[in-house]
């Protein structure tokens, strides 16, 4: 029974790394950086969400008194910043 476990513990780990974030469009790209400058923040690594919640993430952003990780969403809103 183990191998089996095994199997569909693997077959778990893949699909979720099939769900992984994309890369955000110009566009897109654009709406963020204005969000982040409304905060004093800039760069970091830009994604949206595939699970369909319309989220953006932005990892390692630069901010004045740090490096957050922020999270907007669909409007371009700052709903989120964690600071690392």
């Amino acid at each position: 029974m183990k191998p089996l476990m095994m199997a569909c513990a693997a077959a778990l780990a893949s699909s979720t790394f099939a769900l992984a974030d994309t890369p955000v469009t110009p566009a897109e790209a654009e709406k963020i950086k204005a969000a982040l400058e409304v905060f004093g923040c800039t760069g970091g690594k830009m994604e949206k969400e595939t699970e369909g919640s319309g989220y953006f993430e932005v990892d390692d952003a630069k901010c004045k008194d740090g490096q957050y990780d922020v999270k907007l969403d669909k409007d371009f809103k700052v709903i989120s910043m964690t600071r690392d």
